[in-house]
């Protein structure tokens, strides 16, 4: 079975780090879930589909967290022994918050453009680089894993989090200029 003492690399073989190689994860994903879908075990003692269930819910949330940027660099800090509470209220730099607060603006207004499609295309490539951008900052600091580093990873996580929250606006506002 699944031993879910493992951090969700180990559960998966693959090194703890910020870049994951997506076919091996997907791979050894649909490797997990044969050994450990329930449907495998309907015939099987109460208990033992229970336990099914709960190792194929691990291995679900082990693959939902290594294939997404922002839940892995969450995951990466957590294994380092920190806890990133999201919605704890933290200062951010002034420069980052005006970036925030124009990004949003040009959202609101982005409707009323004569062309709203290709002003959408800007956001999603400005906030798609800030992102990357972000990433590339999280992973130099992670490297350096020491105390201040590690302060400052979580600061970038944060700043990652208004980004991929503006990335999922974009996305449903694309859906509804699609729509119209």
């Amino acid at each position: 079975m699944v031993d879910i003492t493992k951090n969700f690399f180990e559960l998966f073989q693959l090194p703890v780090s910020c870049e994951v190689d997506y076919q091996v994860l997907a791979q050894r994903y649909r490797e997990l879930q044969k050994t450990v879908h329930p449907d495998r075990f309907a015939g099987d003692s109460e208990r033992q589909q229970r336990l099914s269930v709960q190792y194929a819910a691990y291995v679900n949330e082990a693959y939902d967290t290594l294939k997404k940027i922002l839940p892995r660099d969450i995951y990466l800090l957590k294994l380092a022994g920190r806890q990133v509470e999201m919605e704890r209220n933290t200062i951010m730099e002034p420069a980052f918050l005006m970036e925030q607060m124009e990004l949003r603006e040009a959202v609101a207004e982005l409707k009323q453009q004569s062309n709203p499609e290709a002003e959408l295309d800007r956001l999603i490539n400005r906030v798609d680089q800030g992102l990357a951008a972000f990433q590339k900052q999280f992973q130099m600091l992670w490297e350096a894993s020491d105390g201040s580093s590690l302060d400052q990873a979580e600061a970038v996580v944060r700043k990652m989090q208004f980004m991929v929250k503006l990335a999922s606006e974009l996305e449903q506002l694309e859906s509804e200029l699609l729509d119209d």
